[in-house]
């Protein structure tokens, strides 16, 4: 099947067509049909086979029809609204509305949190058709007063699952409460579990219901193998097998922030260009991480699972686990962001003894083995020696220079006379406040008319005894 099957309309069939495809893929084959005739749609795919396309180019058709180019406010009201559970993945969607509806004069906006509000204000005050936006902020806008849900003809949940997990659930009530109740509702994720379905019966009306894939599958187009690794010595490894390996582009996940900022710094200190992104990122931070990172000149990104979710990067080879995640279905998630557009990709996953059991997990959870071996000990040990001969990871600091002990003082050895005792008592009887080191007196001999006085003091008093 060709997309001049799928009945689009000629601005967008020249859209697809500059972008390079002929040939729709299999959800998007099934889910643009029954969206163009306005039914609910409940769809399910694994990643980057398509689906945001999936919805994107249905909408765009069923909008032409309001397309316009006036400037009052009032003829571009809020038609369509897309509900996203990050700010990446409403960043992508938004690129997508743009890339494929540019011959069709329909104004959109994506408004998100991190970033100031005051723009996205003026944005929505002019008037647009499509909205593509996070639940936390759409509601900022709402209390706002910037925009106005009464006029939406189409709700998209993209990455319901995700939305759910990550506690949204009373954002969405809240957000579908304010639209019309006449209106057409699709649901597009990865996986739909058991809590999905029960809120897509709430939400969907008589959907048709789309599974391209059957449930917590990976596709056939990335290579999976797992290298059995200490953990202090998972950082030395992956330098060895990027460097020797020539990987020019390679994310790499970790499960903790603080794991990714602290490998991100490592790998920067070893000469690789390395960039961290996960939540603790400033809005601006993130977006010019991942941007850096699209156009190669980042080697390395290290993220934690904020980008395992619809982070769309074309021609992506490599995706390493530095960390197993806690969650067996976010393997899924990660290793989805290559492999995509009928590309090969391979996931590469760091072991330590420790994870063995969350491995098994994952094999169980996508039916399939993955091969594991252990790590050659002469391959980190080769990058150590290699660092001691070349400049090292960290610079050598200085050894601080040890004060001069001075020498101890020595006493003519006299007879009949100890030496006096060193340490604090010697320092009180130098004296308080004075800058120079105490002087040690030898004293003079001892005279037979001090010695009896010094005796006197110790001998017991003698009573002279009387007739």
């Amino acid at each position: 099947m060709q997309f001049t099957d799928l009945g689009l309309a000629a601005e967008l069939l020249r859209a697809v067509e500059e972008q390079g495809y002929t040939e729709p893929t299999a959800i998007q084959e099934q889910a643009i049909p029954p969206i163009l005739l306005g039914q609910d749609v409940q769809a399910g795919a694994q990643t980057g086979t398509g689906k945001t396309a999936a919805f994107t180019l249905p909408l765009l058709q069923r909008l032409k029809v309001h397309a316009n180019t006036s400037v009052s406010p009032a003829r571009h009201p809020v038609r369509t609204l897309i509900l996203t559970p990050t700010r990446e993945l409403a960043a992508q969607v938004f690129e997508s509305v743009r890339t494929y509806g540019k011959h069709i004069p329909l104004r959109a906006a994506c408004v998100f949190g991190g970033v100031s509000i005051d723009p996205q204000m003026a944005e929505l005050r002019a008037g647009v058709e499509i909205l593509v936006a996070t639940p936390g902020r759409l509601l900022d806008h709402v209390h706002q007063r910037t925009v106005n849900l009464s006029q939406v003809q189409i709700l998209v949940l993209d990455e319901a699952d995700r939305m759910l997990d990550m506690g949204f659930m009373p954002d969405l009530k809240r957000i579908i409460s304010l639209l019309p109740a006449v209106r057409q509702n699709l649901l597009f994720s990865a996986t739909f579990p058991d809590d999905i379905k029960r809120f897509a019966d709430q939400v969907l009306k008589d959907p048709v219901r789309i599974q391209v894939e059957r449930r917590n599958t990976v596709t056939d187009l990335v290579s999976h193998s797992a290298f059995k690794v200490d953990p202090l010595r998972k950082r030395e490894f992956l330098e060895n097998l990027v460097r020797t390996r020539d990987m020019r582009q390679v994310l790499v996940f970790t499960s903790t922030k603080i794991m990714a900022n602290r490998l991100a710094r490592s790998l920067e200190r070893d000469g690789f260009n390395c960039a961290a992104l996960h939540s603790d990122k400033t809005q601006q931070e993130r977006m010019a991480a991942l941007a850096a990172f699209k156009e190669g000149k980042t080697q390395l990104l290290v993220a934690t699972d904020i980008a395992a979710r619809g982070l769309d990067i074309e021609q992506l080879p490599h995706v390493i686990n530095f960390e197993l995640p806690p969650n067996p279905e976010d393997y899924i998630h990660r290793i989805g962001r290559t492999g995509r557009a009928g590309i090969a990709g391979e996931a590469i996953s760091l072991v330590a003894p420790d994870e063995m059991d969350s491995l098994a997990s994952i094999e169980r959870l996508i039916k399939q083995k993955i091969p594991i071996q252990a790590a050659p000990t002469d391959t980190v040990a080769g990058r150590s020696a290699r660092r001691s001969h070349a400049q090292p990871s960290r610079p050598d600091r200085p050894r601080r220079a040890e004060p001069a002990t001075p020498p101890a003082p020595t006493m003519p050895p006299e007879a009949g006379v100890r030496a006096a005792p060193e340490g604090r008592c010697g320092a009180l009887l130098s004296g308080v406040g004075t800058a120079a080191a105490p002087q040690r007196v030898t004293p003079s001999a001892p005279t037979d008319k001090r010695r009896k006085e010094v005796a006197a003091l110790f001998l017991p008093p003698v009573t002279a005894k009387q007739d």
